[in-house]
């Protein structure tokens, strides 16, 4: 199974809004799960979403409006960076678990 992340990388100014698709192919029984990576740090939780939900579900020190999330189907998944900062440079992962493999795939 793959899954893929679009833009690979993106440049935007300060106050400018960012989105980043997800398409997560035949992975489809679970939610998506963003992470944010600064440089020299760990992952952070960022959210997690899925088709059958009104609204993400948020780790902590993140939430709405600065970070949001919607889906365009059962496996195409988008995220959005309101407002960005400077400390919003960062790797970003798309993640979720395959249950027909037993692993979790990201990108």
């Amino acid at each position: 199974t793959v899954v893929t992340q679009k833009p690979p990388a993106v440049t935007v100014e300060k106050g400018e809004t960012v989105t980043m698709d997800c398409n997560l192919g035949s992975v489809i029984g679970d939610s998506s799960r963003w992470y944010k990576q600064s440089p020299g740090g760990v992952p952070q939780f960022i959210l997690s979403n899925y088709h059958g939900w009104s609204n993400p579900r948020y780790g902590s020190g993140f939430s709405s409006p600065k970070f949001t999330s919607n889906h365009q189907s059962q496996s195409d998944y988008r995220l959005i960076i309101n407002n960005v900062q400077e400390g919003d440079s960062a790797v970003y992962y798309c993640h979720t678990w395959d249950s027909s493999a037993s692993q979790f795939v990201s990108q």
